[in-house]
């Protein structure tokens, strides 16, 4: 992408801004920073960040940082308005906005400020939450960014057309997502977008799974895979359920099939105008039909972008409604604890009059 194109995100995100009453925004989550910027997708530590924006309703913006990153900032904003600073970002960053701003409302992304950080930041400053604006845009995406997911999704599809191969008896869960992180990383993937599911029979039933003990793979048993790559900076995320063996139980065919139903459901439900919420009720009121409701324990679904689980979200508090350029997942489960489960999951992008599988 170049500089035009986070210029013009920019410029969408000032009108946002006066909307609001803004006379600047501090971004400083990390994939809000590279959406507006190009500027490091990732901080280096959880604890550390690599910088931050200052997003002027004036359109004077400035990219903040540490000395580790003066050249990599100074080679894609303008020098003179990159703002080094050398000791606490935090005491550094007030003086710089109240040169800036003086006593004129200041946004923050509050929800990614640790308290402590903002009692630093905040002395003379009109400091005030203003979260969700630029993920507001990034919701919609654009063509180069719906472009740049079809290939990460399209490496992901290639991966689970292989995966069977690697799921046979001995294995085991840990080998298997060694194997998948393997493949990504040898077809051109930057990294994993979130640590591998793989999950065999009973643990199956842990939508999130994490394995302490890896379980080893027998003949005839269950395997979900929840998984995706980075490529081209963007996401993929898509699960599938397999059964190992040639003679997979009635209990778990009639599960699977349940799931595949309410997904192709909800697919056919995707559209313009509607709600996440509704879409979400879709998936529900199919399981209820089968008395497989309460065995349904998360939301439909989630957008897919920069971050593995962005907006919008198909839920049942998601009112907003879907507009084209919205990419989601849709992804049904079915969780018996100490048995199993099954999620079959695709990515859909919003359409002009309806959706597209990806």
């Amino acid at each position: 992408m170049d500089k035009e194109t986070f210029f013009k995100r920019r410029e969408a995100l000032r009108r946002l801004m006066h909307g609001e009453g803004l006379t600047a925004l501090l971004v400083s989550q990390p994939a809000n920073r590279f959406y507006l910027s190009g500027f490091e997708l990732h901080d280096c530590q959880c604890n550390e960040s690599s910088g931050c924006l200052i997003i002027m309703a004036d359109g004077r913006d400035w990219l903040c940082t540490d000395s580790r990153y003066e050249e990599a900032a100074c080679q894609l904003w303008e020098p003179e308005r990159v703002f080094i600073y050398k000791g606490a970002s935090s005491e550094a960053l007030n003086a710089l906005l109240k040169t800036l701003c003086g006593s004129a409302p200041v946004g923050m992304e509050a929800e990614h400020l640790a308290w402590a950080y903002v009692q630093r930041l905040e002395p003379g400053l009109a400091l005030k939450a203003a979260d969700g604006l630029v993920e507001k845009l990034r919701a919609v995406k654009d063509d180069e960014e719906i472009r740049l997911i079809e290939a990460s999704v399209a490496l992901n599809h290639q991966m689970l057309d292989w995966l069977p191969s690697q799921l046979v008896p001995g294995q085991n869960e840990a080998a298997a997502a060694w194997a998948i992180e393997k493949f990504y990383r040898e077809h051109g993937s930057s990294e994993l977008a979130f640590p591998s599911i793989v999950a065999k029979d009973a643990n199956a039933a842990l939508p999130h799974y994490a394995p302490d003990r890896p379980a080893v793979f027998t003949e005839n048993c269950m395997v979900l895979v929840d998984e995706g790559c980075r490529l081209g900076r963007y996401c993929s995320d898509m699960t599938r359920t397999y059964w190992i063996g040639d003679r997979p139980t009635p209990r778990f065919v009639e599960m699977l099939e349940r799931v595949q139903e309410a997904q192709r459901r909800a697919i056919a439900a995707l559209r313009p105008g509607i709600t996440g919420r509704d879409v979400h009720k879709v998936a529900v009121e199919y399981f209820a039909s089968c008395g497989m409701d309460e065995y349904f324990t998360h939301s439909l679904g989630h957008g897919v972008g920069l971050e593995t689980h962005e907006g919008p979200r198909l839920s049942p508090r998601a009112t907003e409604v879907l507009v084209p350029g919205n990419i989601v997942t849709i992804e049904p489960g079915l969780y018996f604890p100490g048995w199993g489960g099954a999620r079959w999951e695709h990515m859909a992008v919003i359409t002009e009059d309806g959706c597209r599988v990806l």
